[in-house]
């Protein structure tokens, strides 16, 4: 399998600092900046409450602690997760529209259902790895579900993550080969924090599968996904942006009421795997 170093190049909306969707029309501010003057980051402020449990702690205990705290959540319904769609994937630039995973494309939030052209929702962690299904619970939680292309999302399958392949029709950017698919470089990072939530958050302990990476593709039916190496070089290189934090923050407000820790601390991927 070839291997490719890229420069990673972030799309215009991107830019766009956190956007706060309450009615269907989307604002932007000023891009994000770090705190000065001792002022605190919002992460600090979750700090000082919903992840006061996980401070100090690495490894399991980091991840057992983080278990316990996004797994108070909401759990919607799958064809709630339309809906939800449509408020956490909002295109900045356009209200009307969300931004479509693995192409980037803007697209109208009223095109969406199993024909060609429409987005649907595809399940980043693969529901037939673990066989989970579209069930309430890892079936519909929007921090793995994204729209996406009715073909692309088909040509992903579910396959496992990985450098190289060839390009993928219709979606610049992307690669994919017999056993992995590579997303376009603006939403690497996406996918590996993504992906890791899933296995701190499905722990086996409510009816679903143990869900955890591992090095290998081609898992296949069993509740693993990889390859974990690439998605922590993906997660470093592709920190967060704009978007996957109004995202997080969207999802916490308005939905299921839990967080994506790899999002606010960023530097927990490496303090646990």
């Amino acid at each position: 399998m070839s291997s490719r170093r890229r420069f990673y190049a972030r799309p215009l909306f991107a830019a766009a600092a956190s956007i706060v969707v309450l009615t269907g029309a989307a604002s932007t501010a000023p891009a994000a900046t770090p705190p000065i003057d001792g002022a605190a980051s919002p992460a600090a402020a979750l700090d000082d409450t919903y992840y006061q449990a996980a401070l100090g702690k690495t490894g399991t205990a980091l991840k057992s602690s983080l278990h316990t705290i996004i797994s108070d959540q909401t759990k919607l319904s799958y064809s709630q997760v339309w809906d939800a769609l449509k408020a956490t994937d909002a295109d900045p630039a356009n209200s009307s529209n969300v931004i479509l995973l693995y192409t980037g494309r803007s697209q109208s939030k009223s095109e969406n259902g199993g024909d060609v052209g429409d987005w649907n929702r595809e399940h980043v962690w693969a529901k037939s790895h673990g066989d989970f299904g579209t069930a309430t619970g890892p079936g519909t939680d929007i921090h793995h579900l994204r729209p996406e292309d009715v073909q692309v999302n088909s040509i992903r399958g579910n396959k496992d993550f990985d450098n190289g392949g060839s390009a993928v029709s219709g979606a610049p950017g992307n690669y994919t080969d017999g056993d992995s698919f590579e997303p376009r470089d603006a939403v690497k990072g996406d996918v590996a924090r993504m992906i890791l939530y899933m296995a701190v958050r499905y722990e086996g302990d409510d009816a679903f599968a143990d869900l955890e990476p591992n090095d290998s593709v081609n898992n296949g039916s069993a509740p693993k996904i990889g390859r974990l190496s690439v998605l922590k070089q993906w997660s470093q290189e592709d920190p967060p942006d704009s978007f996957e934090q109004n995202r997080n923050e969207v999802i916490f407000d308005q939905f299921q009421h839990n967080r994506n820790p790899f999002i606010d601390h960023p530097e927990w991927v490496e303090a646990i795997w």
